[in-house]
């Protein structure tokens, strides 16, 4: 994520950022991922905001890792125990085999659509074999800027299984809703569950 006017809106607003999803570390997906990593297991939320997954996964025993762009998103997430904490973004990827797990919520919509397979690609490597991802997205076409100036790539969702598919993930879990973000604004969203193949 380089987009420099939805990182000054993550800078401007990452106490109202915190506040909306303080919630999230119970969310039942978090709760999910965790179950379905290896005890003890090595783990990256990338594009991390607060932190509050890093931290649930921290807490459950697991090697949290947390990346985020914004420095200021960045000071709330490496307020967690235990979880370590690194200004970095997708573009930063270029581990091999090295996580059980990589939690991606919501943050690879802040790029550009054209940089998508690159980015699964760089997080198929990053996995184990057989290494589990998360991923949530909003479900539409094309790219454009929220009533609050944030970049967005939107992807439906038959594309979305095909770039798995091609980058080399098997789909195990798909659920779809919709829900109000930090512009307030409701919109449809898949968040996803995938192996490295």
């Amino acid at each position: 994520m380089s987009d420099r006017e939805t990182l000054q809106v993550y800078a401007t607003k990452a106490g109202e950022y915190a506040d909306l999803v303080q919630n999230t570390g119970a969310d039942p997906m978090v709760q999910k991922f965790i179950a379905h990593v290896p005890e003890g297991g090595t783990v990256l939320d990338i594009g991390c905001g607060p932190g509050f997954a890093a931290a649930a996964m921290a807490q459950a025993g697991l090697d949290a890792h947390a990346w985020d762009p914004v420095p200021e998103m960045l000071a709330l997430a490496k307020s967690h125990p235990s979880v370590t904490a690194r200004q970095a973004t997708y573009a930063d990827l270029t581990e091999t085999a090295t996580y059980d797990g990589i939690w991606s919520n919501f943050s690879m919509l802040h790029t550009p659509l054209a940089e998508w397979p690159a980015h699964f690609t760089a997080i198929h490597r990053a996995l184990k074999p057989g290494g589990l991802l998360h991923f949530g997205t909003k479900l539409g076409t094309g790219e454009a800027r929220d009533s609050i100036g944030r970049l967005y790539s939107y992807m439906t969702e038959d594309a979305l299984n095909d770039l798995l598919a091609q980058t080399g993930f098997t789909l195990t879990y798909t659920r779809k809703g919709e829900e109000a973000g930090l512009s307030g604004d409701i919109a449809p969203f898949i968040v996803l569950q995938a192996h490295r193949g």
